[in-house]
């Protein structure tokens, strides 16, 4: 007998394996990131801002603390820190005087590509044993579930 809520089309036991696997999966990733950071000297939450300033370009403090789930304040002390150590910048806006907008300096750029090599390298070694055919296919579903996921 399967464990179905009526709305769904997939077995519960099946879904809570996926989610469990997921879980784990994210925590070996999470424990790993730490591990290669600990040979730079940022801190996790600052890997994180430098990555979406890397992926998104200069941002405010609000949209930061959007995109981090922090308090505004945190995230000021956050990039007062990271300006601190020559990683990123505070920057006017052109246009509107009021807004500040943060950016990413180079030696934030230079340790957020080396990370995300030494992650990659990490990614490449653990999936040695999978075809190229494995690869495209769980690439494809990752990205299927990311989008299914980042629907409003």
């Amino acid at each position: 007998m399967t464990n179905q809520d009526p709305k769904s089309t997939h077995d519960a036991e099946q879904v809570a394996f996926l989610e469990k696997e997921l879980r784990h999966i994210s925590a070996l990733i999470k424990q790993k990131g730490r591990e290669i950071l600990s040979n730079y000297t940022i801190t996790p939450p600052q890997f994180i801002a430098l990555q979406w300033l890397h992926e998104i370009g200069d941002m405010t403090i609000g949209d930061l603390s959007n995109k981090m789930y922090l308090a505004f304040s945190t995230t000021t002390d956050l990039v007062d820190r990271m300006e601190k150590n020559a990683l990123v910048k505070r920057i006017r806006d052109n246009e509107d005087r009021r807004v500040v907008r943060i950016h990413l300096l180079e030696e934030g750029e230079r340790i957020i590509e080396e990370v995300i090599v030494k992650r990659q390298k990490y990614l490449n070694d653990i999936v040695t044993d999978f075809s190229e055919t494995e690869v495209l296919e769980l690439s494809r579903l990752l990205h299927k579930l990311y989008n299914e996921m980042n629907q409003d």
